[in-house]
């Protein structure tokens, strides 16, 4: 099948680019207001765009408590939305009135923040805190909402001791969620992970090779 996405005709139940466009991490972004009310939502737009600064975007629909929050204050926090926490951050997916906290809504114990002052998800295995860089507002589709994409500048980073392992973070320990088409969601642990080593490229910048077996532990 084809379809043109001014049109959106593609003859299916829902519109499947969210669907097409996976596995995406979730980033749990919490906030706080002006004058100081506590936000927390989780997006699936959301990803590392940089390490070195290391910078973090997320896109936020228009009208969102966290876009407002974040364009009045400049700081968020962005935990990781683990296996473990799956029910609270769904109930953080609430669309409740701007006065009521998520973090009370779920039961989400928080913890305080050393650099920014919006609180992380305490039981979160690893968290960012974040300064804003720039927000950019997306075009506008006719008849739809819009969205607003938010880029900030990771300034701390929270990671529980109990997920390094000989100097690595073990990842698959953690199980992060995924974001899938539609209402579906995906775990990330030792089942599905696997590594790859890098290909060696020979002194003639010609000719590549690839060595079998598992990462060898050497970045190339």
């Amino acid at each position: 099948m084809f379809y043109t996405t001014d049109t959106r005709k593609h003859g299916l139940k829902f519109d499947p680019f969210k669907a097409l466009v996976v596995p995406r991490p979730i980033g749990w972004v919490s906030t706080l207001s002006e004058n100081g009310q506590p936000n927390l939502a989780p997006f699936s737009f959301f990803n590392a765009i940089s390490d070195s600064p290391p910078m973090l975007m997320f896109s936020v629909a228009n009208g969102k408590d966290t876009v407002t929050n974040i364009t009045a204050t400049e700081e968020c926090t962005c935990s990781l939305a683990a296996n473990a926490l799956v029910d609270e951050m769904n109930m953080s997916s609430a669309a409740v009135n701007s006065d009521v906290s998520e973090f009370a809504l779920g039961k989400i114990e928080t913890a305080e923040s050393q650099l920014v002052k919006p609180a992380r998800v305490a039981k979160s295995p690893a968290a960012f805190e974040c300064k804003l860089w720039k927000t950019i507002e997306l075009p506008l589709v006719e008849g739809r909402t819009g969205y607003t994409t938010i880029i900030v500048h990771v300034v701390g980073v929270y990671i529980d001791d109990t997920y390094i392992k000989d100097g690595l973070v073990d990842v698959a320990s953690m199980e992060p969620l995924a974001r899938l088409g539609y209402m579906d969601y995906a775990v990330i642990n030792e089942k599905n992970m696997f590594s790859l080593n890098r290909p060696e490229v020979d002194d003639s910048g010609t000719e590549a090779t690839l060595k079998s077996g598992p990462w060898d532990g050497v970045y190339k």
